[in-house]
């Protein structure tokens, strides 16, 4: 079974975006999240900001490259759960991280918020149902 054939026979919430909707809101926040993790990882590695500021930004891009490869290619709902919950946690780690030092860059991060938060309560969901 395809990728795409177990994910449209997964219980799913009526309100559950269509791929191509998914596709380009990533299309949107990638290139925030881009401009904003490079900017705090050039900044940490010129020194001109500490280094652990750039922790929450790091964890918070290995979590968001691993759900894929969980979700779709392990084809494991609980842990693919737990690690969108650690990108949503660290985009507030790194707000809260980043605030002191570069507010707009933790202003940036709103949308890749709301859109995780949204995608966090997706995810859940279809954990549950399909448990």
């Amino acid at each position: 079974m395809t990728w795409r054939d177990w994910y449209d026979a997964l219980d799913k919430p009526a309100w559950t975006p269509e791929p191509s909707t998914i596709g380009t809101i990533w299309q949107i926040i990638y290139p925030i999240i881009l401009v904003t993790f490079g900017y705090v990882f050039y900044r940490v590695a010129r020194k001109q900001i500490p280094w652990p500021v750039a922790i929450p930004f790091a964890i918070n891009l290995i979590a968001n490259l691993a759900f894929t490869p969980i979700q779709f290619g392990l084809r494991n709902l609980p842990l693919a759960a737990i690690d969108i919950a650690i990108v949503w946690f660290t985009i507030l780690w790194a707000m809260k991280a980043i605030w002191p030092h570069h507010r707009w860059i933790a202003l940036a991060q709103i949308p890749y918020l709301i859109w995780v938060t949204i995608a966090s309560v997706l995810q859940f969901s279809i954990t549950w149902n399909n448990w």
